[in-house]
């Protein structure tokens, strides 16, 4: 017949092919892939667990920071109770100017505590009224005071970090009639 059998089989460039070792070469490399995949999952399911603990504890962080965030404002505002409790305890003893004394230092004790809490009063006496910070509660003429003008403070407001908590209640001049 002729040079080509039908056991003797050729590819088209003339190289013999070998099924058997065709066949253990693609096993090869689909075990390979197979390998590389299993890696890459192994690596993601740990990657994805990293990440789901890394975001519980900052959620933990979290409710930590809000749960505890008043402690150290409280540990200020303390000694002003214990100033108080003290002064209540022993005003039968004391003589009208030492308990004068007495509410002005735990006044200052109290306005420490709070600048130290990032709380800070408005007393806009004298200042120009503005509707941002002020709530006017009535204007009066004024020959002396400007127009438009704060003339009296009736109830100071306050900030904390900026942000109004309270606005001042305030009387506002006018020109005169």
């Amino acid at each position: 017949m002729g040079e080509n059998s039908q056991s003797d089989a050729s590819d088209p460039v003339g190289q013999t092919l070998d099924p058997t070792s065709d066949l253990e070469r693609l096993q090869q490399t689909l075990a390979a892939a197979e390998a590389q995949a299993q890696a890459a999952r192994d690596q993601t399911l740990r990657a994805l667990a990293e990440l789901d603990n890394v975001r519980k504890r900052a959620q933990r962080d979290v409710e930590n920071a809000y749960r505890f965030s008043l402690e150290k404002f409280v540990q200020d505002l303390l000694p002003v109770k214990d100033v108080l409790d003290l002064a209540i305890e022993n005003a039968e003893l004391a003589d009208v100017a030492a308990l004068v004394d007495g509410q002005a230092a735990t006044r200052r004790l109290l306005v420490k505590a709070l600048e130290r809490g990032g709380i800070i009063e408005l007393n806009p006496l004298g200042e120009s009224f503005d509707a941002n910070l002020h709530e006017a509660i009535a204007a009066q003429p004024s020959e002396t005071a400007e127009p438009n003008s704060v003339l009296a403070v009736v109830q100071r407001g306050y900030t904390l970090n900026g942000r109004l908590l309270r606005p001042a209640r305030v009387i506002v001049a006018r020109a005169p009639d």
